[in-house]
């Protein structure tokens, strides 16, 4: 039992501790024509895979946080300032985790199937909810009207199709492969670290 507690925090640390590099060091935004897909969430939906929803929420706390703290300090959109408000920053982040924990354990019976699934839910969660709160909080604001213009909407819709659903595609495979290769399942002739 405290070999199980003492992993899940190790793997909690770990897994933050990237998240963070992964937003200091802006590595975990694949750039791409005029916009950028975040792999931010990956470590997030990877921790609650391998040690259960409590740690994909502290994982996700962690990222959440820390794009609080982005936002504070340096931020590099004309949006970014309104991440300070943590329902947009932060709880939609510690959401990520249980959801994707929430299909992988509907899953885990196909772990391969499991391990997509649970990267494309905890990306669009992300997704799906920092978009619907950014509408739903600011959503009248005059500085998000004059970003996204009047159909804020429709602007969020397009927004979550263009790069939600690539960004779910990359977290996908990227769980896939990392999933796969600390808990050494095989998908095809590859296994483990041969992944």
């Amino acid at each position: 039992m405290a070999q199980n507690r003492t992993r899940k925090i190790v793997v909690t640390g770990v897994l933050g501790a990237i998240t963070v590099i992964l937003g200091f060091t802006h590595w975990g935004f694949i750039p791409w024509g005029l916009a950028s897909f975040s792999i931010m969430q990956v470590p997030t939906i990877i921790g609650a895979i391998l040690e259960g929803p409590i740690v994909g929420a502290v994982i996700g706390l962690i990222f959440g946080l820390f794009s609080m703290y982005q936002a504070a300090v340096g931020p590099t959109g004309p949006l970014d300032p309104l991440f300070v408000n943590p329902l947009l920053s932060v709880l939609p982040r510690i959401l990520i985790g249980p959801m994707a924990w929430l299909a992988w354990t509907g899953l885990k019976r196909l772990p391969v199937v499991g391990m997509i699934v649970s990267g494309i839910v905890g990306s669009l969660t992300n997704t799906v909810l920092v978009l619907g709160m950014l509408g739903l909080v600011f959503g009248t604001s005059a500085q998000v009207i004059s970003v996204l213009g009047e159909n804020i909407w429709k602007t969020l819709w397009g927004v979550a199709i263009a790069n939600g659903l690539p960004e779910a595609g990359i977290s996908a495979v990227i769980t896939l492969i990392v999933v796969a290769a600390v808990r050494q399942i095989k998908i095809g002739k590859k296994q483990g670290s041969d992944l």
